[in-house]
């Protein structure tokens, strides 16, 4: 399998795939690269509807150019721990983004949330995020605020009075649990319509299958996320309990 950067070639080869409709997959196995990499080449450049081979190529010349040698003193990312390879872990860092992207969330966000889960502490200030990032304190800030508001980090200030931002081994339960109250919501305005729209009407059926089917998943969800909450805080090299 190639690895490096894409060439302009591939970037073609990707732009023809989309123009012919196959999926990321498809594209992929064609140029022999892993579909995250066209996925995530393609999200940052456009999307599926925008993307441009030529301006995709020039967009990633011009960020390879702007890296490092242009940071200011001091503020450059720390080399990372552990050993780890630092090309591997810039590659997992982009791929993991792209699926939150893919999910919803807003690129630079997305990028931050990346960031604190793959950092060993699960905790950075906003002027670490920066030097990670290589991004202003403002989008730091917007960003943070928009996760703030998702419930998927929160703030705290350290013993030197500096605010850290976290993410909580519990996050993915907390979110799980608003997911099945929005399902429960949507189900009540669904059996709302059966009422307005009059019972064993075709639309009023509709409706109400849409709210079984709902309250259904919603049960399970939150019946599955209370029996796995503790899988959350196992320790490596522990074994979940099996009730």
């Amino acid at each position: 399998m190639p690895g490096g950067r894409l060439t302009q070639q591939e970037r073609r080869q990707i732009a023809l795939g989309l123009a012919d409709g196959l999926a990321y997959a498809e594209i992929a196995r064609g140029l022999d690269r892993p579909t995250s990499t066209v996925t995530r080449e393609v999200l940052r450049n456009g999307g599926p509807a925008g993307y441009r081979a030529d301006l995709a190529h020039r967009a990633t010349e011009r960020r390879a150019h702007r890296r490092g040698p242009t940071a200011p003193k001091g503020a450059q990312a720390p080399p990372p721990a552990h050993g780890r390879d630092a090309e591997a872990v810039r590659e997992y860092e982009e791929s993991f983004t792209t699926l939150l992207m893919q999910s919803g969330l807003p690129k630079m966000p997305a990028r931050v949330l990346t960031c604190l889960y793959t950092t060993d502490a699960g905790s950075l200030t906003a002027a670490e995020l920066v030097a990670r990032l290589q991004v202003s304190p403002a989008s730091i800030s917007k960003s943070m605020a928009y996760l703030e508001s998702q419930g998927l980090v929160r703030r705290e200030r350290d013993d030197r009075r500096r605010e850290r931002y976290l993410v909580d081994d519990d996050v993915w339960y907390q979110s799980m649990i608003a997911a099945a109250r929005s399902n429960a919501q949507l189900a009540e305005s669904a059996r709302q319509g059966v009422g307005i729209l009059g019972p064993g009407t075709p639309a009023a059926t509709r409706l109400e299958n849409i709210a079984r089917f709902v309250d259904f998943v919603g049960e399970s969800i939150t019946r599955a996320a209370e029996q796995a909450r503790e899988i959350l805080y196992t320790k490596p090299g522990t074994p979940p309990d099996q009730d």
